[in-house]
């Protein structure tokens, strides 16, 4: 017998247990086309896991063959480079069945559909093997597992471990003496695809250079090889847990916020603590009340019925996803995990909309999982996106959060602060307690996060006083004076004048025009600024400048600061120095024409050529036009020397 095998069922490993497991096809001729060994080729050179795993297929192929168990042949023309670029397309798959015309008497055995169903439209002879459906012998790898275990970790040249326990106290345990071999890993992993392809059960979750993620069953496997790993290692997780949400402490807490309209619940945790676990208690008890539930995971973790559809990324997207939850308009979506900003922006889009979105968030505190969604989302539908937090800590509901948005003074500050009037706040109440742990609010553009476990924090918003102009001046005033002059500069083209109050707080004035740039929507920009330099900034229009009082002045310094605003000059040596609207330039007459290295002190920047005009351009905003005026300001010569 004579058989043409495609790349699908090389993949799978269906030839070689065919031949030794049910002794079949033992004394057959495999016909293997060359186009199959350029494909499996390809996928391995992406690191690509069932490209390695085909080749070590065509091994074991090979060494039945030496066996005489069976005769290999390997046959046909190595596809071009733009027929594998065209893989997708058909290209490879039509050099495959070229093969199997060219040998009549063989039969073309595949497990593609669209191959199989091609293969006969050209009337091949093929034998299509269905995945397989019914019970599955174990898998190598459930033999580390044992009732008690959540996690196997095997790598080659160390010997495979295990975390086993309950989520509250586990530890880690070696299961063997012998380091595990590369080659032991390939079969495992081998297996861990073929089935993956077999069973209704099981799928490729991701695959990208170096690791692929599989999903059998409730086990989560990661197989990462070089150059992602520095070898090759498998990490199966699997869930020891089902619990149903009556079975929590707070149970009927979190049972009367989901009856009663509470449609925005952030799950918060650190990793390992049982977050996954309440949200599938969630979806299930959801479920069970008669709501339309979904889900949306990368990769999809949860273990919910049937009825429950998971959604993972369309096309790498979680915005995609969401736009097709807005057409399936599902009661509550279960968002597992948030993490990217794209993510907290699709949970807080989705639920303004009016889908109910409970969201899992790694954080140690409710302050840490608020604070991730602060910058990304405005302030202002804060309470509107998130209405409940629930802490989890070593499997267990910790605490349960109510945000109450209210217009007030905030609490955490004295009433006597006049600088702090009535202001929308929203507090964060523990429902066990009552009282208030936290307060959000904004100060001066600000968003201001004020914990009662952490009062230093009222510091940072306390009264400014101005500060006394220094005779011999401060350097370090000047310096953070510098940084914020540089910062604000990419908002505006004008002046920018800055006025330190005290080494916490500056105020700077910019062209009235560019003010709302610089702060950006929602206060974005200066806010980032702020949290860079861990400085306070109030920007204001350079119209208000003339009666405010600045605490330095560029004449108090011993050399001019040459800032990226329209049309500052720096002449020293010769070598002069400007800024226009978008550029940087650097004017050298007596080097027109020539290649130039820059040179900032003694440390070379970058090479040049200086124009006929005897002149460098380079955007303002460019690193290195940043770094030569860093360098300037600093004291240091900038030079020319011609290459």
């Amino acid at each position: 017998m004579k058989l043409v095998p495609d790349t699908s069922v090389v993949i799978d490993g269906r030839i070689t247990s065919m031949i030794q497991e049910s002794g079949e096809y033992k004394g057959a001729t495999i016909i293997v086309p060359e186009a199959v060994i350029a494909e499996l080729e390809a996928q391995a050179n992406q690191g690509r896991e069932i490209g390695f795993s085909g080749l070590t297929e065509l091994q074991e192929l090979s060494r039945l063959a030496e066996e005489g168990i069976i005769e290999l042949k390997y046959v046909g023309d190595r596809p071009s480079l733009d027929q594998v670029k065209l893989a997708s397309g058909g290209e490879i798959d039509a050099l495959i069945r070229k093969v199997a015309l060219e040998h009549e008497e063989a039969v073309f055995i595949t497990s593609d559909i669209v191959q199989s169903e091609v293969a006969r439209a050209k009337g091949i002879n093929v034998l299509y093997l269905k995945p397989q459906i019914g019970e599955f012998s174990p898998l190598a790898i459930d033999n580390y597992f044992d009732e008690n275990t959540l996690a196997v970790f095997l790598k080659e040249r160390s010997r495979p471990i295990a975390k086993k326990g309950t989520l509250r106290q586990s530890n880690i345990v070696a299961l063997r003496g012998d380091p595990l071999s590369e080659y032991e890993l390939k079969k495992v992993s081998q297996e861990i695809l073929e089935r993956a392809k077999r069973d209704p059960d099981g799928f490729i979750e991701l695959e990208k250079r170096g690791i692929t993620i599989v999903q059998i069953g409730s086990m989560r496997i990661s197989i990462s090889r070089r150059p992602f790993s520095d070898g090759m290692e498998i990490t199966a997780v699997r869930p020891i847990v089902d619990r149903s949400l009556n079975e929590y402490n707070m149970s009927d807490v979190v049972e009367k916020r989901l009856s009663g309209g509470r449609k925005g619940i952030i799950i918060a945790g650190v990793p390992g603590t049982g977050k996954t676990t309440l949200a599938q208690s969630v979806a299930i008890h959801l479920s069970g009340k008669g709501f339309i539930v979904k889900t949306m995971e990368a990769p999809r973790d949860i273990q919910v019925p049937d009825n429950i559809t998971q959604y993972t990324a369309l096309e790498g997207s979680m915005e995609n996803t969401a736009e097709v939850m807005l057409l399936i308009r599902p009661d509550f979506v279960i968002f597992d995990e948030l993490r990217k900003s794209v993510d907290f922006r699709v949970f807080a889009d989705m639920r303004l909309a009016g889908v109910g979105m409970i969201g899992v968030v790694h954080a140690t505190t409710v302050d840490d999982a608020l604070q991730r969604f602060l910058g990304r989302v405005d302030f202002g539908v804060i309470h509107q996106v998130i209405d409940t937090l629930i802490l989890v800590k070593e499997g267990e509901i910790s605490a349960v959060y109510d945000l109450v948005f209210d217009v007030k003074v905030p609490e955490s500050i004295p009433e006597e602060e006049e600088e702090l009037s009535i202001r929308p706040v929203i507090s964060m109440v523990n429902y066990s307690t009552g009282k208030v742990e936290s307060e959000i609010f904004r100060y001066e553009g600000e968003t201001i996060i004020i914990s009662e476990k952490s009062p230093k924090s009222v510091e940072s918003v306390s009264k400014p006083e101005k500060c006394e102009e220094s005779k011999d001046g401060d350097i370090s005033i000047r310096l953070v004076e510098r940084e914020i002059q540089r910062e604000i500069s990419r908002f505006t083209a004008g002046n920018v004048i800055v006025s330190m109050q005290n080494e916490n707080k500056a105020v700077v004035f910019i062209d009235d025009k560019d003010v709302p740039a610089a702060i950006g929507k929602g206060g974005k920009n200066v806010a980032s600024i702020v949290n860079k330099l861990s400085i306070g900034i109030d920007i204001r229009p350079l119209s208000e400048y003339s009666a405010e009082p600045r605490a330095q002045k560029e004449s108090d310094f011993d050399k001019p600061v040459l800032s990226p605003s329209n049309g500052d000059i720096a002449q020293k040596e010769g070598l002069e120095i400007r800024i226009d609207r978008k550029d940087l330039i650097v004017s050298s007459p007596e080097n027109k024409g020539k290649i130039v290295d820059v040179f900032g002190g003694k440390e070379y920047l970058f090479t040049a050529t200086v124009n006929d005009d005897g002149e460098i351009h380079m955007s303002k905003n460019n690193s290195i036009a940043q770094e030569m005026i860093r360098r300037y300001n600093d004291g240091e010569e900038i030079r020319l020397r011609p290459v």
